[in-house]
């Protein structure tokens, strides 16, 4: 690719010509508009107008996917055109703004009369880019280094009840926890800094449970504290974990924006654990919104160091082959025209994972460079928490053996009960 232009692929359906209509996405995007306007010069246009790169044919829809007023009003019909477009955006246009390239890359194209479906797929970024902006402060390996765990996934929970707790009944659960084996526990995206356990109670009762379990066995717990807010507050929460040593600050990316993660990356040295709840309202619809590839490309430019890719075999909506290549797109290096050089983040998976959905998630990210968190799969087994870590490592120990679960299950007590608890 081009080291002077950002590359974006879309999906969209129309009844006229996918490349006209590809050509007015370009227009809108840079410096065009439906009409020639005074000083929009022949060079202008060759210097900062949008290049239409592809426009490739899919199978026609049935029907619009979604409702147009500008093509009721021309009484434009049917039939329904799909077709995959790359357009390419001079990084000139944009500078080191990542709102700005957001802008340009999705911005008034949803409201294009011309389509009645427009998804943006990827984008794709040259690595001089790339390196206008944050990268991960720990990433993989950092966050492997801070734990001191290599050569198998990283095991975490998260707490519950999500609400409701008390700080000093939040942290008996932590030190519950540490004792139980996990490497990670983090807060609920709903549980910020609510009225019953605010952060400036929860961080240090946490933390001093956590200090205390780390002085005693040499071992590290990272805590995800969720400071979702808005900046100033999150920026005090941040100062607020690193004064009591914690490692990882939590942040609900759609809720605060790029802007907001962006100024926290720079803002603090901690680990950031990017959650992506309310992407499903991006994303869920096949011809509507935000593809993850795009979406894990804007914010891995904010810098963070983790990122949910929800899990295979849980209780969302996600197919399975989502789930897996969102999670080897976290591994891979962000510019496609440069070496990994420490960029790739840590894929985390939760939603309803125990010991059973293990075995299909380390096959789908093909190494064990992954966050699998659980719940229920741990704070529910039968035989109490630290069963419920047991199970998620001997399923590991498992699968790194080539072996069926249930087979290695008859050595192993915690995975069995699991198996026969969860399984049933």
């Amino acid at each position: 690719m081009s080291p002077d232009a950002v590359e974006a692929t879309y999906r969209i359906e129309t009844p006229l010509d996918p490349a006209r209509v590809a050509a007015i996405m370009a227009g809108e995007q840079s410096c065009g508009t439906f009409v020639r306007v005074a000083g929009e010069t022949d060079e202008l246009r060759r210097r900062a107008g949008a290049t239409v790169l592809a426009v490739e044919e899919e199978e026609p829809a049935a029907g619009p996917s979604l409702a147009s007023a500008y093509l009721e009003r021309r009484g434009t019909g049917g039939p329904w055109r799909r077709a995959r477009v790359r357009i390419a955006y001079p990084v000139a246009n944009i500078g080191r703004n990542l709102p700005t390239l957001a802008a340009t890359v999705a911005g008034n194209l949803y409201d294009l009369g011309e389509v009645t479906g427009l998804r943006l797929l990827s984008v794709d970024v040259p690595a001089s880019h790339r390196d206008r902006f944050e990268r991960p402060r720990l990433g993989v390996r950092g966050t492997r280094e801070r734990l001191g765990v290599h050569g198998r996934p990283l095991f975490g929970t998260i707490i519950k009840p999500n609400v409701g707790l008390s700080a000093e009944a939040v942290a008996d659960l932590v030190a519950v926890l540490c004792e139980a084996g996990v490497d990670f526990i983090k807060d609920d995206e709903i549980c910020a800094d609510p009225d019953h356990a605010p952060l400036a109670l929860r961080v240090p009762a946490v933390m001093a449970r956590v200090r205390a379990y780390r002085e005693r066995t040499g071992r590290e717990v990272m805590v995800a504290f969720n400071i979702t807010d808005e900046t100033d507050a999150m920026r005090r929460h941040a100062d607020l974990v690193e004064r009591e040593g914690g490692s990882c600050v939590m942040a609900s990316l759609n809720w605060i924006g790029l802007s907001g993660t962006e100024t926290l990356r720079r803002w603090t040295p901690l680990a950031l654990h990017g959650h992506r709840n309310g992407f499903g309202a991006l994303a869920r619809h096949p011809m509507l919104g935000i593809g993850f590839d795009a979406y894990q490309t804007l914010y891995r430019l904010a810098g963070v160091d983790h990122m949910h890719v929800h899990g295979i075999g849980g209780k969302f909506s996600d197919a399975a082959e989502e789930v897996e290549a969102a999670a080897r797109r976290c591994l891979t290096g962000l510019a496609a025209d440069a070496a990994d050089d420490g960029d790739a983040v840590l894929p985390a998976f939760s939603s309803g994972q125990w010991a059973g959905t293990l075995p299909g998630t380390a096959a789908a990210v093909g190494s064990p460079d992954f966050l699998f968190m659980a719940g229920g799969g741990i704070l529910a087994h039968p035989d109490g928490p630290a069963a419920g870590v047991r199970s998620l490592r001997e399923a590991y120990e498992v699968v790194a053996e080539g072996r069926d679960l249930a087979d290695g299950a008859q050595t192993r007590h915690a995975l069995r009960a699991a198996l026969e608890f969860f399984g049933s």
